[in-house]
């Protein structure tokens, strides 16, 4: 089998070439960062868990008519997605207050907002990401103001869908991140979802509890971050709702 061409690797997935022209296969590692990769760890299982998580998001939002990059999933880490155009934002949508929010703010974490609010930051680890007002993004070109008018629409959509699946299973959606690519039909541009969705991309919180079933778990040491996943996963029914961390996770097909 000829090897394959990898086209990058960031701190939670590589990009290879796929096999059709504008297509990309997308690989989920087990490495875990935080703090701009300050925090480094390898937890085993863990590409398993988001494949199967984000594959889970991904058709939820195409089954109600959010368009995104994801084609089929290949194997347990690995999933077939379109090639598009990364607008260089990092999408935002807070519905409580938390993290970087809650400490600029001065707010108390937990907080509930007054309505979901979307907000950008400009993707460059280097500079770590800095908060950008709309302003600087239609001046600097990385989008024009319709492109954002529908970067906000598609994020408040994906909001409505996430926190509905989530509240469904006892889960609340305290915010999350997304990334956003450009496709060409032609000579039309379209605005898809991409990147992945997961609990590496979002603050999850039992609703009765208040556990944290996120990445912070990792940032904060808070315990086992495949066991925080693994639950998420078994409330959406991606695993056998008899699995736990010590049986090495056996994935529905």
């Amino acid at each position: 089998m000829a090897r394959r061409k990898k086209l990058y690797e960031g701190k939670a997935k590589i990009l290879y070439e796929g096999p059709e022209p504008g297509t990309l296969v997308q690989y989920f590692k087990d490495d875990a960062t935080a703090f701009n990769a300050q925090k480094k760890d390898v937890i085993e299982g863990k590409g398993v868990l988001n494949n199967r998580l984000s594959e889970f998001f991904m058709t939820g939002l195409t089954a109600i008519g959010v368009p995104n990059h994801f084609i089929k999933r290949l194997n347990m880490r690995e999933q077939l997605i379109r090639q598009v155009e990364i607008v260089p934002l990092e999408v935002i949508v807070r519905n409580f207050a938390a993290g970087s929010m809650a400490k600029r703010l001065g707010l108390e974490e937990g907080t509930a907002l007054p309505r979901p609010i979307v907000e950008f930051s400009y993707k460059d680890d280097a500079l770590g990401d800095p908060l950008v007002p709309e302003e600087y993004i239609i001046a600097f070109g990385w989008a024009s103001q319709q492109d954002l008018d529908d970067i906000v629409a598609l994020a408040l959509r994906v909001n409505d869908f996430m926190a509905g699946v989530m509240h469904g299973v006892g889960i609340k959606l305290i915010d999350f991140k997304i990334e956003i690519g450009r496709v060409w039909d032609g000579d039309f541009m379209r605005l898809i979802v991409a990147d992945e969705i997961s609990p590496d991309s979002c603050r999850l919180w039992d609703i009765e509890t208040g556990r944290k079933l996120d990445k912070d778990v990792f940032r904060q040491d808070l315990g086992s971050l495949s066991d925080a996943y693994t639950e998420v996963a078994k409330r959406l029914g991606v695993l056998p709702t008899n699995v736990t961390h010590a049986t090495k996770p056996t994935l529905i097909n």
